[in-house]
């Protein structure tokens, strides 16, 4: 049997991997405080000079300086203010930097050496990092550490949501996906409530940090990925893990004994990696398409954050509300992605045409409305939409790019869609100053993102109901033949895949 129906035969979902994928999805609160630490860590309060006379040097100035909220923050301990203000966001782009590089680092490092020994090697630098962060004498230490942080854990949470996929039966993916989404937001509505009882942004740090360890604990004893110990050829220690698991989950009788897989890497031959997605055309042609529907994804996601208009009132609920308004599109994904006239290419298309239509709606909106209809229908209800539609599209993109890969480069597919995920993160800040020409360019920046990155979604191969390939000699069975064929007739004939 191959590993499809050795889930089926141990339990695709038993009480073990439940287990399993409750502690991995709970990681996403760690792996969302350390996302949002700069939003707290970096916030500037406001302040008054205690001499009517304005020094004419920061070194002056700092002097007078007296900041009248309860709350400390590097910008207060560092008197990151003025022109010395540009430090706090350049602390937090070195952040999204560090996940860039882990994004291409992690994925083809744990495609090669093992999910587990990555994983864990991730989660324990990103726990060390981060009490460093909170350790700090200097921003320069800090601003490393940010980079630091950022890289191991962008690498660590992307092997983690590999493992919540590997773990469990194919028709438990879309769950386990979602949850892992959704979890991520509750996390950063969590992070707000720690920020509102601990105003010190040392402790902040520190505790924020804390669960780091505990799951690092609760790691060491995890098993290795079964599917990644198949498709490389370690047939013998994948039947362990499944009898394993079997044995968690009641079943004690369980035998498993699973066929040579197809494509397996031998001793002295050369490793899949990150030159597979280029080299095989099929592969190819699949990772440019998913590179520019993630960096759709996360241009109109952050972008549309800018642009909502900043929300007044309490700094915490605020960043409570950013999280909380994407918890919709989690039922929302798990109900269309399991049915067969929608799956998972229809429903990601849908909800970026839809987030692409909320956006350019907006530009037609007329200038003045009545209360009832204009407190329903306006720009900030409308980029909020598209907000929860586009959240609805990144959550299906995380589970629908897994499904396309082989197991043996799945990690380093998905590290290279993040890259180019990171890409529009770093883009998106700079999409609303185009207000300057024109007050809805912005908008139609997203919209057309959007609406191109819908239909472009349309030329992948459904995955709902389908194998899963465990090596890229997979590609050549029928069942994905039959994909491919599909694909061709409405892009034309392309190359075959390599040998």
């Amino acid at each position: 049997m191959d590993v499809d129906a050795a889930m089926l035969s141990v339990g695709e979902f038993g009480r073990y991997q439940k287990q399993l994928i409750v502690t991995l999805v709970l990681l996403q609160i760690y792996v969302a405080c350390q996302s949002m630490l700069i939003v707290l860590v970096g916030a500037q309060p406001e302040y008054r000079l205690n001499t009517p006379e304005v020094p004419s040097t920061h070194e002056e100035f700092v002097k007078h300086v007296i900041f009248e909220e309860d709350f400390t923050s590097i910008a207060t301990e560092w008197y990151l203010i003025r022109q010395e203000a540009y430090k706090v966001n350049l602390a937090g782009s070195l952040f999204f930097v560090g996940l860039l590089i882990g994004n291409v680092l992690f994925g083809p490092l744990s495609d090669r050496f093992g999910r587990k020994p990555i994983f864990l090697a991730g989660l324990f630098l990103d726990v060390v990092f981060g009490f460093i962060t909170a350790l700090a004498p200097n921003y320069e230490v800090f601003a490393v550490t940010r980079l630091l942080v950022g890289l191991v854990n962008g690498g660590m949470s992307l092997v983690a949501f590999v493992l919540t996929q590997e773990f469990v039966g194919k028709s438990y993916w879309a769950l386990t996906g979602s949850l892992t989404n959704l979890v991520f937001a509750v996390g950063i509505a969590a992070f707000s409530v720690i920020g509102y009882y601990i105003r010190d942004w040392r402790a902040l740090a520190a505790v924020a940090n804390c669960p780091g360890v505990v799951f690092f604990l609760l790691f060491i004893t995890i098993p290795e990925s079964p599917r990644w110990l198949y498709s490389h050829g370690r047939t013998e220690e994948a039947e362990e893990v499944l009898q394993y698991i079997g044995h968690r989950n009641g079943n004690e009788m369980i035998f498993v004994q699973l066929k040579p897989c197809a494509g397996t890497t031998k001793i002295g031959q050369s490793v899949h990696g990150v030159m597979d997605l280029v080299r095989y055309p099929t592969l190819r042609w699949r990772t440019a398409i998913l590179m520019y529907v993630w960096y759709v994804c996360s241009l109109v996601y952050y972008g549309l954050t800018l642009n909502a208009g900043e929300l007044k009132g309490n700094r915490y609920l605020n960043i409570a509300l950013y999280g909380l308004v994407e918890v919709p599109a989690f039922p929302l994904c798990l109900y269309f992605i399991d049915k067969s006239w929608s799956g998972r290419r229809k429903t990601m298309t849908a909800f970026l045409l839809f987030a692409g239509v909320a956006c350019i709606s907006t530009m037609f909106l007329p200038r003045h409305l009545d209360f009832d209809l204009g407190f329903l229908l306006n720009v900030t209800s409308l980029a909020l939409c598209g907000k929860l539609a586009v959240s609805a599209a990144f959550n299906i993109v995380y589970v629908f790019t897994a499904e396309l890969y082989p197991t043996v480069i799945r990690n380093a597919g998905l590290g290279i869609c993040s890259m180019s995920c990171r890409v529009g993160g770093i883009l998106a800040p700079f999409v609303p100053s185009l207000r300057s020409l024109n007050p809805s360019m912005p908008f139609i920046v997203f919209g057309i993102a959007g609406m191109s990155g819908g239909f472009l979604g349309l030329l992948l191969p459904e995955t709902l109901n389908k194998p899963i390939a465990e090596s890229i000699e997979d590609l050549h069975t029928p069942a994905y033949q039959r994909l491919e064929d599909k694909r061709k007739k409405g892009v034309g004939s392309q190359e075959s895949i390599q040998s």
